[in-house]
């Protein structure tokens, strides 16, 4: 049902995916970037189906009281956070992950659709203490494609991880290019002695 939606979807707006064969996996933290426009869900979650992913993704629990609204979220994936408490969302994440034999997290790793200075880490943090890969997926809108692009091993070089997933993303054209930064961390020289 979801691959017949989501062959209808991509049809009507004209969009292709791209997602190798090697990269299918089964457990796994998931990049979705560029994060910049509402539109985003509506062409990433059709590729995904069609490359036979069912991520799993945080979204404030506000939805889950709109009528028809959160049953449609849950049924495409949606996992309800209260951001009004103080959730540990590193250990929960991890903890669910180990759980499960079959799982991929997909996190947008900015946090908002606005511009920011660099991009929130806890996707990192997470592929790290539950020792699993990071797919790399993306949105390209002048290419009108979806997919997964690369796959990204932590190692204890976090500079060299970072610098692989940047170099990654550069090259992909967001829906508003002024809403993102392709620099998505601050290296150690960059940051002040307040910030660092």
């Amino acid at each position: 049902m979801k691959k017949a939606l989501a062959k209808f979807i991509n049809f009507i707006f004209g969009w292709h995916i791209n997602v190798p064969e090697e990269y299918r996996l089964k457990k796994a933290v998931m990049i979705a970037a560029p994060h910049t426009s509402n539109w985003d869900i509506i062409h990433a979650l059709p590729g995904l189906w069609l490359g036979d992913y069912r991520p799993k993704f945080f979204i404030k629990d506000d939805f889950k009281k709109v009528p028809l609204v959160g049953w449609l979220l849950e049924s495409v994936g949606a996992l309800w956070v209260n951001r009004k408490k103080h959730n540990n969302l590193i250990k929960h994440s991890v903890d669910m992950l180990n759980k499960e034999d079959e799982l991929i997290l997909m996190v947008p790793a900015e946090g908002t659709r606005s511009a920011v200075d660099e991009w929130k880490l806890g996707f990192y943090r997470i592929a790290k203490q539950a020792n699993l890969p990071i797919l790399l997926a993306y949105l390209d809108y002048d290419k009108k494609e979806a997919g997964v692009g690369k796959i990204v091993y932590p190692s204890d070089d976090f500079e060299k991880d970072m610098k692989e997933i940047e170099d990654f993303y550069k090259n992909i054209t967001p829906k508003y290019p002024e809403k993102y930064n392709k620099k998505i961390f601050k290296r150690k020289e960059e940051k002040s002695p307040v910030s660092g």
